[in-house]
């Protein structure tokens, strides 16, 4: 019975991503607009019934991914060594972040892009931002030892980190950087917040002969 039960929610689980994988596909191909239930439920190969089985609109099921990939984070800061160093643990999660697979990076940051284009897909972003930076605030606090809604530490941190993730990916996905690997931007990244982000010293001019 338990290995039953393991198989169904792993073919479930399994669902759930084919569904939201088809959505992001046809969001990012025609525009979210002109994306139906019909549409993914097709892409995905199964019946529109078992769409709205797991989804209650195709902008929740574009979304699904980043709400779930937030879910794994959390699970793996909570997961970390007691006695690490909190930027240490956050370091290291970054580094997983922006080293998975590289094109998984990149569609979430597509998909991200393209939620500033439409209306309705921009509000259950907003939406689901709320709720991630809420999960994320108290998981922090946790780790911490301090309070997600009286201490300002956990979502100072949560701001700093998330501000570096950003950066680092933008960074790298724009060309704009000569680092090797976007892990070298994110431990390049923690350096500069572990110094307090010093004010960056002026290249030296070259002198004219």
């Amino acid at each position: 019975m338990i290995i039953e039960q393991g198989l169904r929610d792993r073919k479930k689980a399994a669902t759930r991503a084919a569904l939201s994988g088809a959505a992001a596909r046809l969001a990012r191909a025609l525009g979210i607009e002109c994306v139906t239930a019909d549409a993914i439920a097709s892409e995905a190969g199964v019946s529109t019934r078992t769409f709205h089985n797991y989804f209650s609109s195709k902008e929740e099921a574009v979304l699904a991914s980043f709400e779930e990939s937030i879910a794994s984070w959390i699970e793996a800061l909570a997961s970390r060594p007691a006695d690490e160093p909190i930027l240490d643990v956050l370091e290291n999660l970054v580094v997983e972040i922006v080293s998975d697979s590289g094109p998984g990076v990149e569609e979430k940051v597509n998909i991200w892009m393209l939620s500033d284009s439409s209306p309705a897909l921009y509000r259950d972003a907003a939406d689901m931002h709320q709720r991630i930076n809420r999960a994320v605030t108290r998981a922090l606090a946790e780790r911490t030892g301090t309070d997600a809604e009286r201490d300002l530490y956990p979502t100072l941190l949560l701001g700093v980190v998330a501000g570096a993730c950003k950066s680092v990916i933008d960074v790298w996905t724009g060309g704009k950087s000569e680092a090797s690997s976007p892990e070298e931007l994110v431990h390049d990244a923690f350096r500069q917040i572990r110094a307090g982000l010093p004010a960056p010293t002026p290249a030296p001019e070259m002198s004219r002969p």
